[in-house]
């Protein structure tokens, strides 16, 4: 019998023994130090979820983070020393403090780490360390609103005119010293096809693909109770708003999960038959998968874990066919559809609502398998052991 560590279940112990066992990661006599750096610890969506399959693969990594909010994330992170940056103090205005995180960034003393790898997609690659560690950077995506989303986050998302003046140098210095940072990495990681594209675009680097991992083997599947569901942070670049429109007004039974600061603006868009539910606890959120009648997702996500949680639920997906969704999105019981417009989206729940008594739970779920965290451990361990890159990782 295969004892419970890391703070898994017994089952899930032998994927990282034999992990383990594969990259001989006994030849070494010395433990590797490895830091683990992500953007900001004040929630738990996917980059929290790879950080905690991270301190799952390397239980003695310590993690460092601009801010860091202990209530707000799982208990294994918090079971870990986490440092956080100097403005950690002013969290609550987090996303203002863009300026200033390169500094706090660099303020982080990494001298004894032989391993480190950051979580990207607010600034984390940003970090200093020497010459003889290794940096990997697992990308969930380049900074978005510096790159292909600036000219939506100007002309689109910032109303106030004083305030369009102020962030074109802002932006403009953020975005040289972005690229500058690509250099300071030695391996890129991309969470998915599209993201690897992204990743050249913004840096010119080259970058392998290794799927986020979720925990597929937690999900269920209970029959529907006549609504659809959206789990996202609502935020403008999400792109929910027209999408609540016309459930509202068509009559359409919908449930979002999620919190953020378009929370009021997109209750008041909202009908009598769109429910929003703020943040969710994890358990209370399976089971909103389980029940719904298919995921909805409306903007273009760079990977969208969200998706795969609702395919392990055995639930189809009705998504804007752009960015992740184009890989994750299987054929058989799942709708994409061209643009992110009422009339589109219309359009694909109709033709999800003709195909939906053909959809297959059983065949959906066993396709969500490919994303687990087995596989990504077992491919992620891989790359860190590819020979010449460094002391192996001991336990």
């Amino acid at each position: 019998m295969v004892p419970a560590f890391c703070g898994i279940e017994p089952a899930q112990c032998e994927i990282f023994l034999r992990v383990r066992r594969q990259l001989n990661i006994m030849l070494s006599s010395e433990p590797m130090r490895v830091a683990i750096i992500h953007y900001w610890l004040l929630g738990m969506r996917g980059g929290e979820k790879v950080v905690e399959a991270l301190c799952r693969l390397y239980p003695g990594a310590e993690l460092f983070t601009l801010f860091y909010a202990p209530d707000r994330v799982s208990p294994l992170i918090r079971s870990r020393r986490v440092t956080a940056s100097f403005l950690n103090a002013g969290r609550r205005f987090y996303r203002s403090l863009l300026p200033l995180m390169p500094v706090a960034l660099e303020q982080f003393d990494l001298r004894d780490y032989d391993l480190v790898i950051s979580s990207e997609s607010g600034p984390a690659k940003g970090v200093l360390t020497r010459a003889s560690t290794r940096h990997i950077c697992y990308c969930h995506t380049p900074m978005r609103y510096l790159w292909d989303l600036y000219p939506a986050y100007v002309h689109d998302f910032v109303r106030s005119r004083w305030r369009r003046a102020m962030i074109a140098p802002v932006a403009n210095y953020l975005r040289l010293w972005d690229y500058s940072t690509a250099a300071r990495v030695d391996d890129f990681v991309a969470n998915s096809e599209n993201t690897r594209q992204r990743i050249w675009k913004a840096y010119r680097r080259e970058a392998q693909v290794i799927y986020p991992p979720v925990a597929v083997e937690t999900f269920f599947y209970r029959p529907d109770e006549d609504y659809f569901l959206i789990v996202s942070e609502l935020v403008a670049y999400k792109q929910l708003d027209y999408a609540v429109r016309l459930f509202g007004r068509t009559g359409r039974r919908l449930r979002v999960a999620g919190d953020g600061p378009e929370f009021k603006r997109l209750r008041r868009l909202g009908g009598g038959t769109v429910e929003f539910l703020g943040r969710v606890p994890d358990e209370d959120l399976r089971e909103l998968y389980a029940r719904c009648r298919a995921l909805i997702l409306p903007g273009e996500e760079d990977f969208g874990i969200t998706m795969v949680e609702a395919l392990a639920s055995g639930k189809p997906v009705i998504a804007l066919g752009r960015g992740g969704a184009v890989e994750i999105v299987p054929e058989g019981g799942s709708v994409l559809y061209p643009e992110a417009s009422e009339s589109c989206l219309e359009e694909a729940l109709v033709r999800f609502e003709a195909l939906e008594a053909e959809v297959n739970p059983a065949a959906l779920a066993v396709y969500a398998e490919r994303f687990s965290e087995a596989r990504f451990v077992e491919e992620f361990g891989a790359l860190v052991a590819i020979p010449g890159s460094g002391r192996m990782p001991v336990w």
